[in-house]
């Protein structure tokens, strides 16, 4: 049976892991998690396509960024278009080997691969960075993973930063649907207009 210290050993070595662990969204921290922020125009019409990162057991963001650059978001508190207005928390407890140090390598492994690739917006993007990564830690014992599924899966359980988050996420599609709608209804409404005008004539 543990004494009195080792227990209150354990409880300190919990309470500084629970905390070395938590998300910071001031900071933009997110330890164990898969992030998103929207590309401008793109996603504006495709709300469940935007730019994507995997943070390392810290927090940092690493995010393929462009050709042959893999950023590391550990002085600025950004992507490469901007604060993340998502995440997705993942369990550490999945990564097959197990543990911070296994997320880490995987991290910084797919990073070190992805700073020597061309970026292609449709074949070999941000996703597929990630990806990787999950892929070299097999996460959930996987190693399928690709960029299909990930934005499959991130649109699903990722969750918002903040409502202003939301809000930069949402608010220009449905802006342009807003758009869309009115000017259908003018048109009908238009369309209905001259009909009537012709039969009364």
């Amino acid at each position: 049976m543990a004494d009195g210290s080792e227990v209150d050993n354990m409880k300190n070595y919990q309470n500084f892991q629970g905390a070395f662990d938590k998300i910071d969204r001031e900071q933009s921290r997110y330890p164990y998690c898969i992030v998103w922020t929207p590309i401008p125009g793109l996603t504006w019409f495709l709300p469940f396509i935007g730019h994507m990162g995997i943070c390392t057991s810290t927090g940092v963001i690493r995010d393929f960024a462009g050709p042959y650059f893999v950023s590391v978001r550990e002085c600025e508190d950004n992507m490469a278009f901007g604060k993340p207005t998502k995440y997705w928390r993942l369990d550490k407890n999945k990564v097959y080997a197990g543990g911070s140090g296994a997320w880490d390598t995987a991290v910084h492994d797919a990073s070190e691969e992805y700073k020597h690739r061309m970026h292609n917006l449709c074949c070999d993007n941000c996703h597929s960075h990630v990806a990787m990564a999950m892929n070299l830690m097999r996460y959930d014992n996987s190693t399928s993973w690709n960029m299909v599924n990930l934005c499959l899966l991130s649109f699903i359980y990722s969750k918002h930063v903040s409502f202003v988050s939301f809000l930069k996420t949402w608010l220009p599609f449905l802006m342009i649907c807003g758009v869309i709608v009115t000017v259908t209804l003018a048109f009908k409404l238009q369309s209905a207009s001259l009909d009537t005008m012709n039969h009364s004539g």
